[in-house]
């Protein structure tokens, strides 16, 4: 055990060679060194500043675009909780917390009258990890919708950015080394509360008819490469359906992979990884992960 991470005092809960597994959607990998989870603004940025530069530093959102892998995560892993998860709904836009769900801020724009936000209702995840990898789904995106992010530097400052200052490009942000993301405004417009909710409802059955979302999986595993759908290269090059121990392609959509019960985050792996060796030699087309691996092999 690092000896900085023993000795950090926190108001939140801190728990050391914590199992983090159970809280990825794979339900696979290994363990934090030590998991973090803040009270609030303060607690997180006292125990930024005094963790030494040197040690890592991991944040986790709701797991459900990552591999953590077998061998665990070291330092320190946070995860940002309820304390993070405010929605404030305004005239034309919505203020959420970075641990609020994409599901959950589509709802509460709906409710509230608020048009454009529907697309989210289609993400697995947090708002946090949308604003990083510039999440987006049935025709629009975050970096469409974002009129602002806060984050928290190495350092424990606050900064706000605005969407100009990120970077946005597909499925990419920008945003600082290590910086954490808070919380976000976006922006909606006023629309028909019923016919809002309708749209979510026909995103919500167009991923289910679709999509494994009832399996163990991590959503898209790969990025569709320029002018190509990565599900149909996958498809293409004899995947569909391929398996590595219990680790399976999808047999519904090419671009998810499933744990069907006793797969390790090596097995998710190592089929991601021949699965984009198959394509390569197909088509030539180099697919990228979308998936976030974390940490170290066993």
């Amino acid at each position: 055990m690092n000896d900085a991470l023993a000795k950090l005092n926190v108001r939140g809960r801190l728990s050391f060679d914590a199992p983090l597994g159970p809280r990825a959607w794979f339900r696979t990998g290994g363990n934090a060194e030590a998991l973090f989870v803040p009270d609030g603004l303060e607690d997180l940025a006292e125990t930024l500043r005094a963790l030494p530069q040197d040690v890592p530093v991991t944040v986790l959102g709701a797991c459900s675009n990552v591999i953590i892998r077998d061998g665990g995560i070291d330092g320190l892993v946070i995860r940002l909780a309820r304390g993070f998860a405010e929605i404030v709904t305004e005239a034309e836009g919505i203020m959420v917390g970075a641990a609020a769900l994409d599901m959950t801020v589509a709802e509460h724009a709906a409710a509230a009258g608020l048009s454009g936000l529907e697309f989210l209702a289609g993400i697995p995840g947090s708002i946090g990890g949308a604003v990083k990898m510039n999440a987006g789904a049935y025709g629009s995106d975050i970096a469409t919708v974002l009129d602002w992010a806060e984050i928290m530097t190495r350092g424990g400052e606050v900064r706000r950015l605005g969407a100009s200052e990120l970077g946005f490009a597909y499925r990419h942000s920008e945003l600082p080394a290590d910086a954490i993301v808070l919380r976000a405004r976006l922006q909606a417009v006023q629309g028909d509360a019923s016919a809002i909710k309708a749209h979510i409802g026909e995103i919500k059955a167009a991923r289910e008819a679709s999509q494994p979302i009832r399996a163990r999986t991590g959503g898209s595993t790969f990025r569709n490469p320029d002018g190509h759908k990565a599900w149909a290269l996958i498809d293409e090059a004899g995947c569909r359906g391929l398996k590595i121990g219990d680790a399976q392609v999808s047999e519904k959509h090419c671009n998810f992979l499933l744990n069907l019960g006793h797969a390790t985050s090596a097995d998710l792996e190592k089929l991601g990884d021949e699965v984009r060796a198959r394509v390569k030699a197909q088509s030539g087309i180099d697919l990228h992960w979308e998936i976030k691996r974390l940490g170290k092999q066993s």
